[in-house]
């Protein structure tokens, strides 16, 4: 007796913010993940299992019957969006859409809840953060209203449940995710608890109704969506909506996604009216006065599964103080010293006493390897005042022994370049596949071969 009465009771632990590990006392840092000052206390209580009718076997579904129910998916209105989903919301699936504040979370969830909602079965909008008039404004700004979304400003788990059962909607947008509070669990709206046990419930009721959920997150200043990094496994799909914001350029980005190819890219703009598709994506982020300009090179990365063509602007200059400035944007500032190092060391050219800038324009941020060399080509030829012409593109990873190297879909890269009008290509020379007729290929095998193409 003494036993079950001490499961009974509630039990404290603590639970990591950043892999949702759990420790039995707090500690400083996670033991599972070693993240300083990520733990935070949660209640547990453990009932004690009492005697009953045996467990029944669930009925099980042969695979068959499963391949022969069509397939259906739900159009979000946008071609970009509906590409990084995998065609569409699939019903009864659960979407996380993470972003910085004010990149544009509300006005796309906005519009593809007016796009996938009807008269007959309007979608629902639930928001904690914002007030009906707020919304009509942002409604109104971006041409949704009418009939085909019902607003609803509710933090409360249960009110939300009830009113997808009694409503069925076509679609559920949560507004924001952190603003859900569940009365069973401790903790205030946006804490680790209350945020898994909001996302979990949302989850249940997707799966049982077979209404799509999309859940709006906010991410923390490390760029991660706020809560337990076990939130991303409860979900179906995860985006993330990344650019400058400022700028006009939007990148959704797929992280996960069940239904589809995970890394996949859609490109959008946002305008007065809102979101929309970028027309022709390479040639709106080009811009040919710049081209053919000493430190100005073509490059075409693959973000995911996307070819894209991208500029890369350099500009090296005479620095006035002994420690020169080095500043990136769209590129990762370690890879910039890393690669100022090979084109001093491999190249003879000397940029130690230069001051260095890259820009990748349009607001991309590069992670691809296969870009390396035209980061590279653009610094030599502003620091010599030499271009590449307007009409060539650079695709090659460089290694630190200044070895350009091959990269992956060099043949996709390839079709893109060509597609955008480019007459001509500095490769690997290790590349020996197909090349697009017109395409006039340059292969090096050296960072001193593709420095000499400079003009």
């Amino acid at each position: 007796m003494a036993t079950e009465l001490q499961r009974a009771a509630p039990r404290l632990h603590y639970i990591c913010s950043e892999c949702g590990a759990e420790a039995p006392k707090w500690q400083g840092r996670c033991p599972a993940c070693a993240a300083w000052n990520s733990l935070s206390e949660d209640v547990v209580r453990l009932t004690a299992r009492r005697p009953g009718p045996p467990t029944v076997a669930a009925t099980t579904t042969p695979m068959e019957a499963v391949m022969a129910a069509p397939a259906r998916v739900q159009a979000t209105g946008s071609f970009e969006v509906d590409r990084v989903l995998g065609g569409g919301i699939v019903p009864g699936s659960v979407v996380l859409l993470g972003g910085d504040p004010g990149i544009g979370k509300s006005t796309i969830a906005l519009q593809v809840s007016h796009s996938c909602g009807d008269e007959v079965s309007p979608a629902l909008y639930c928001t904690g953060e914002e007030s009906l008039e707020q919304l009509a404004l942002r409604a109104r700004r971006l041409g949704c209203t009418g009939a085909r979304v019902r607003l609803l400003v509710e933090s409360d788990v249960d009110t939300v449940i009830a009113t997808i059962e009694a409503e069925r909607p076509s679609l559920v947008v949560v507004d924001s995710v952190q603003t859900l509070r569940d009365a069973a669990t401790p903790g205030p709206p946006g804490s680790v608890s209350q945020v898994r046990a909001a996302v979990l419930r949302m989850s249940e009721i997707a799966k049982a109704t077979g209404v799509p959920v999309l859940l709006v997150g906010h991410v923390t200043k490390e760029g991660a969506i706020a809560g337990p990094r076990t939130l991303e496994h409860l979900v179906d799909v995860v985006l993330y909506l990344e650019g400058e914001r400022l700028g006009e350029h939007r990148m959704l980005r797929g992280i996960k996604n069940r239904f589809g190819a995970t890394g996949e890219v859609g490109l959008l703009t946002m305008e007065r009216d809102g979101m929309r598709d970028l027309a022709a994506p390479s040639r709106g982020m080009l811009d040919a006065a710049s081209l053919g300009a000493s430190g100005s090179v073509l490059t075409i990365t693959c973000d995911g599964l996307r070819p894209m063509a991208v500029e890369v602007q350099a500009l090296a200059v005479a620095s006035p103080f002994e420690f020169p400035r080095r500043t990136a944007s769209g590129f990762e500032l370690n890879r910039l010293h890393l690669m100022l190092a090979v084109l001093a060391k491999r190249a003879g050219i000397a940029v130690s006493k230069l001051d260095v800038f890259v820009n990748v324009a349009g607001g991309i941020r590069l992670a691809d390897p296969g870009t390396d060399l035209a980061v590279v080509l653009a610094i030599a030829g502003s620091a010599g005042d030499r271009a590449i012409s307007r009409h060539c593109a650079v695709i090659g990873e460089l290694g630190l022994g200044g070895e350009v190297r091959r990269v992956s879909r060099t043949e996709v890269r390839l079709a893109e370049a060509a597609a955008v009008g480019m007459e001509a290509v500095i490769l690997p020379e290790s590349f020996r596949g197909a090349v697009p007729d017109g395409l006039r290929v340059h292969r090096v095998r050296n960072l001193i071969e593709a420095v000499a193409l400079l003009g």
